[in-house]
């Protein structure tokens, strides 16, 4: 439409002095014609090519300027694709395939391994291992899904496969605007959104609000959803040198620790078998334990919806953040940017198979400065200063979990786990009925053997100071490149904040100094085609729930928490032709990076493959496709699970229905070190969107998922088959400002799977179903 208008401008310009020239010439009857073109601009903004990045790397960066793999989603795609999890993402940008995170997934993962989020270029807290807090979208307005650790300006972090970094919606100071947002869903799903903006002082100050309540039920037993978000944005823009933007968000949820369904063979994997039996101990109790023996009773067809949850289960959090960006052109070469963070997190969860997780109060607050300075045309440098600091309270206790002994189809009171008074002895009483891990180990009967279960227990403080550089060159007109290099000073105290009547509460602290450095470069082949290489080494730390820091052996703080060495190197071409609604890139990659394990050692792990995505966008055609393959391995590291295998939770008396061991599980099993297949990770994924646009008004579209066969636990007994997911839509704009969308998920019902947590710690013992086919309808309305 601007090129029209542009067109009509032009024209009216062009002609007035034929006019005059036309009277003069009017006896010869000379016509002069004047033709003008234009080229329509048919972009439905649901391509990456014309997208601007933000934070990682620099500000208001062009996609092929950056030397990495890149998706940025932005708030149109994020709609035409109904992405509401960060499992979602998977679906336009490779190599993000990632467990279910017990049904509530606070953390991306992201090239076989979790990723870190950061939200306007400041760490989010997102849970213990990408079990945490479920993320709204309500405050969002695109997302960037960015491979590799995050580069020198964002700093040492926990999580180095790759980050999501999503950008805060914006407060309008020159115009006034809302939208409303219903939907209705299967299960009885339901979300109500508004969203308004306008300015308070025209072309200077203007606010934002946005507020959100989510009530969903479930096909899943026992569980469901209910939160409320409410955001507010404020810019200010002094003068036309700086701008300021604040914002905050409000979010209260409850929700459900889904641990899907356990004893994961290969019958209930192809044919929905589950073999029954409650678990026995050696003492004759039917209570889930550790080395309880099945004796299969039969083998049954296993509603899908029958999952590990309980009705009496409490699982609950509030959080609330604070956001400040500024940024003031200081002088024609010196910028500065100052960058503000603060989030203040309660979580509670008490089950009842024992498990309990209780964040009393995680306190992170955060400011980066940084200058950038242009030294000429073709050389600039940024300087950052960042200081976070981190305090965390909170009680856990995992110990006495059992659950390949349950079994499903049973009353619930099989999936409960009542502890006995010796295991409550080796646990400290919180509240009445609620016992958790002390946060040290102390041996009360002088025998030399500490007499108490761990689990992630901690009161911890954490002040992390990181002093970074980055210099940006350009040789040529073809030939770009970066250099960055950062030290983070990190100042960590833990101590138990509940030791045992007659204890001294243990405490240590430790002082540590971890690197980064990138190096990249940007050669631009022709107009067209941009080549790029990027090498990065990136010092990591290994955290407890809420980014906190808990005692380990001897109580005292591991050193191996500073241990984590994460390697990349990245090469790959980028295609965005200036006068095409084209858009592809490919990516060769090898990475080496450490995966925290349950136990709190760190486990080698190195990633080779390729990722590659296309887009098109014009009107009236939309398409886009994402192909990754991904071999990853263990570094000659060694690995553990739940259990070695699911056979080991029964015995041999049905082997027309499983060879059982008789070794009992869970038995926690440490395997050897070995360059194995990572379990839980598909090695080739292949995904595809589309919309048509039938008329003006009416819309179809599709999404489809393909993953490639893999191994669900350690061993490989145990194989998720080739799976497809397929999503069709179709919307219809009543007016200019009403719209109408229904959507079908999993049109053709497939009755897929995925692992239930990262890592595959639980491979040989849970396995989650997702969800069978279900539409929405969804009601959009602007004002």
């Amino acid at each position: 439409m601007k090129h029209a208008y542009l067109a009509l401008s032009i024209a009216t310009v062009l002609n007035i002095p034929f006019v005059s020239f036309a009277a003069q010439e009017s006896k010869e009857d000379v016509i002069e014609v004047i033709k003008v073109f234009g080229q329509a601009n048919n972009s439905q903004g649901l391509s990456v090519k014309d997208a601007a990045i933000d934070g990682p790397f620099g500000d208001n960066l062009a996609l092929k300027d950056i030397a990495r793999s890149v998706t940025p989603i932005s708030s149109e795609l994020i709609e035409q694709l109904n992405i509401t999890t960060l499992q979602d993402v998977l679906a336009v940008s490779p190599n993000t395939y990632s467990a279910s995170g017990f049904g509530a997934p606070s953390l991306p993962t992201i090239r076989g391994q979790l990723g870190e989020l950061f939200q306007d270029g400041t760490r989010r807290q997102a849970g213990n291992n990408g079990f945490g807090v479920p993320l709204s979208f309500n405050s969002v307005e695109q997302i960037d899904v960015v491979k590799g650790a995050p580069p020198v300006l964002f700093g040492s972090s926990q999580r180095n496969g790759g980050f999501v970094n999503l950008h805060s919606k914006t407060a309008s100071t020159d115009e006034s605007k809302g939208k409303v947002n219903l939907s209705a869903g299967r299960w009885d799903q339901y979300r109500a959104q508004v969203d308004y903006t306008g300015a308070i002082i025209k072309d200077k100050v203007g606010f934002r609000i946005s507020a959100e309540h989510i009530d969903n039920g479930s096909f899943y037993d026992y569980a469901g959803m209910e939160s409320d978000s409410l955001y507010a944005a404020l810019r200010i823009l002094p003068d036309n040198k700086s701008s300021w933007d604040i914002n905050f968000e409000l979010f209260q949820v409850e929700f459900t620790d889904n641990a899907g369904i356990n004893r994961p063979t290969q019958a209930l994997i192809d044919d929905g078998l589950y073999i029954t039996g409650q678990g026995v101990q050696s003492n004759g109790s039917t209570i889930p334990a550790a080395g309880s023996l099945v004796s299969p009773t039969g083998q049954v067809k296993l509603d899908r919806s029958t999952v590990l949850t309980d009705p009496d289960n409490q699982n609950e959090a509030t959080t609330y953040l604070l956001h400040s960006v500024y940024k003031r052109e200081l002088t024609p070469s010196l910028s500065l940017k100052n960058t503000t963070y603060f989030q203040h997190l309660q979580r509670e969860e008490i089950a009842q198979n024992s498990f309990v997780e209780i964040i009393d109060g995680a306190d992170t607050a955060q400011n980066r400065t940084e200058l950038s300075y242009l030294w000429n045309s073709d050389q600039q440098t940024i300087f950052a200063l960042d200081v976070r600091y981190n305090k965390v309270l909170g009680y856990s206790q995992f110990t006495t979990e059992a659950d390949s002994p349950i079994d499903l189809t049973g009353p619930i009171s099989n999936r409960r786990i009542p502890l006995t008074a010796e295991q409550q002895a080796r646990l400290v009483e919180l509240r009445p009925g609620v016992f958790v891990s002390p946060g040290a180990q102390y041996d009360t009967n002088n025998d030399g053997t500490g007499d108490f279960n761990l689990s992630d227990t901690t009161d911890s403080r954490s002040i992390q100071t990181g002093l970074a550089i980055q210099h940006d060159s350009d040789w040529t007109t073809n030939l770009h490149t970066t250099v960055g290099y950062r030290a983070d000073f990190y100042d960590v105290k833990a101590s138990d904040p509940i030791a045992p009547e007659g204890q001294v509460a243990a405490s240590d602290s430790i002082n540590k100094v971890l690197h980064s450095a990138h190096l990249s470069f940007n050669y631009t082949l022709t107009s067209d085609v941009t080549a790029y290489g990027t090498a990065s080494y990136n010092e990591a730390t290994s955290n407890s729930m809420a980014g906190g820091t808990a005692l380990g052996g001897g109580n005292m703080i591991s050193e191996q928490n500073f241990a984590t060495e994460n390697t990349l190197v990245e090469v790959g071409l980028k295609y965005a032709p200036t006068d095409s609604d084209w858009y592809a890139d490919g990516a060769l990659f090898s990475q080496r990076r450490s995966l925290r394990n349950r136990d709190g050692s760190n486990t080698g792990i190195r990633t080779q493959g390729f990722e590659s995505q296309v887009f098109y966008d014009a009107y009236p055609y939309w398409i886009s496709a994402g192909y990754s393959y991904i071999d990853a391995s263990y570094d000659n590291s060694a690995s553990s699970q739940d259990s070695a295998q699911i056979a080991d939770a029964f015995d041999n008396s049905r082997p027309d229905i499983i060879a059982g061991t008789s070794v009992g599980a869970p038995s926690f099993t440490s395997f050897a070190p070995s360059n194995r297949q990572v379990q839980g990770i598909p090695e080739q994924s292949f995904s595809v969107n589309g919309q048509y646009s039938i008329s003006a008004q009416w819309q179809a579209g599709f999404s489809g998922l393909y993953t490639k066969s893999y191994p669900l636990d350690f061993l490989a007994t145990v194989n998720i088959r080739d799976q497809y997911t397929l999503n069709v839509n179709t919307s219809y704009t009543f007016t200019p400002s009403t719209k109408l969308r229904f959507d079908v998920n999993n049109v053709t019902n497939q009755k897929n799977w995925r692992p239930v947590f990262e890592g595959g710690y639980f491979g040989a013992t849970l396995v989650f179903p997702e969800l069978p086919i279900n539409a929405k309808l969804t009601l959009t309305h602007s004002f």
